[in-house]
């Protein structure tokens, strides 16, 4: 059996846009992403902590050290820009296997690394 786990996640982004008109997905900076090892194009959970709205898409690479977190097509009318969120992504594993630790990326204000863990 299978057990879906937090894999990594960064908590307490700061949205910096919301593209209706693009074709989808969160574009997040690619720093961040190399903390949070998301890769493109996988799928993370989205959860908004200014209203509370919870979606699903994939990401896409933003410009490293931007801080830019942007959410596009139909998902930007969840969200605005400013709201703070948490950014999930998740691991199946093997139920018998040790799970391992999520990787926990803190930003700060403006996206940007915040030394230390915080658990």
């Amino acid at each position: 059996m299978y057990r879906k786990i937090l894999k990594s996640k960064i908590h307490r982004a700061k949205i910096t846009g919301a593209d209706l008109e693009y074709q989808g997905s969160i574009t997040i900076d690619r720093e961040l992403m190399a903390l949070a090892d998301i890769k493109p194009f996988e799928f993370v959970d989205i959860w908004d902590i200014t209203n509370g709205a919870r979606f699903e898409t994939y990401v896409i690479e933003g410009e490293r050290g931007s801080g830019d977190i942007c959410i596009n097509g139909a998902a930007a009318r969840l969200v605005s820009k400013n709201d703070t969120i948490i950014i999930a992504s998740h691991l199946y594993i093997d139920e018998n296997l040790t799970f391992p630790e999520p990787k926990l990326v803190f930003v700060d204000s403006n996206n940007k690394p915040l030394s230390g863990d915080k658990k």
